[in-house]
């Protein structure tokens, strides 16, 4: 009995969150070990089609950078990366779409299984782009976002999927899928943008888990980085969520992806899991 009403409790607990939230956007980055890793993969599309079906209206966006990487692997090429972001050459580009591809297809019937309706949309079909002034062949950064279409499946309580493609001109170019959802996040006004990691969060000491970041103010970005506590791949996902609070998004959410409703923990209770990024 005891552990009934505990699950009561917890459904108390979320109840303010649901209220709060029902009708507000929010874009989450899918990406990293949670699509490696199937049942990881699975409980973070379950607690997606969970926001869903309680009223918050869910934009994906996915990454793909593992399967890329083994793609590439497999055709004799290392890949290369600068400051974050993959270097993409004219015969890279070719598979980093096909690889992206069939990862969009694959998401959008996962959470089809768990009785949520998604559709698949391919990120040059919404996003013009700029060839990236790093000079990394064919990445951009994102210029304008379509939201129309967007907006349309939204309405129609459907949960977009969407790949990190731009175009410009007939050029598609690959995009780093953090500053993707931060780019939709703030031309969609939504109320949250959530990135997920590998990691629990912005740690202060990068060796010890007991350290995390719960809550960073966006002036203390700049000094973090310039000391290296945030560094690697974390730096394009702190920009990203950087911008984003500054054009308008109330909150951005850091979260590990590997563990099991990371999502749904970090949302609907008190404590949080994460590091969540304010103004």
């Amino acid at each position: 009995m005891k552990k009934i009403i505990e699950k009561a409790d917890v459904l108390i607990e979320a109840l303010p969150y649901i209220k709060n939230f029902r009708n507000k956007i929010f874009v989450l980055k899918y990406g990293g070990s949670a699509m490696m890793d199937r049942e990881r993969g699975k409980t973070i599309l379950q607690d997606i089609v969970f926001m869903n079906y309680v009223g918050i209206k869910v934009i994906v966006v996915h990454g793909g950078g593992y399967f890329i990487n083994q793609s590439l692997k497999k055709q004799g090429k290392q890949p290369k990366f600068v400051n974050g972001l993959r270097v993409t050459d004219k015969n890279a580009i070719e598979t980093v779409i096909s690889t992206l591809k069939v990862l969009n297809k694959q998401i959008v019937e996962e959470i089809g299984q768990f009785g949520g309706e998604s559709v698949g949309v391919n990120g040059e079909e919404v996003f013009r782009v700029n060839p990236h002034t790093a000079g990394i062949g064919y990445v951009g950064e994102v210029e304008s976002v379509d939201t129309q279409r967007i907006n349309q499946f939204l309405e129609e309580r459907k949960i977009p999927v969407i790949s990190p493609l731009g175009k410009n001109g007939q050029k598609i170019y690959n995009v780093n899928a953090d500053q993707t959802a931060a780019e939709i996040s703030l031309e969609i006004k939504a109320e949250k943008l959530v990135l997920l990691t590998d990691v629990i969060g912005i740690l202060a000491d990068k060796e010890k888990d007991d350290s995390l970041v719960s809550t960073l103010n966006i002036k203390e970005v700049g000094n973090l980085i310039d000391r290296e506590i945030i560094a690697g791949g974390m730096v394009p996902k702190v920009n990203a969520a950087v911008k984003a609070l500054r054009q308008g998004v109330n909150k951005v959410h850091i979260i590990d992806g590997r563990i099991k409703h990371s999502l749904l923990l970090e949302i609907f209770t008190n404590q949080g899991i994460g590091t969540e990024i304010v103004k």
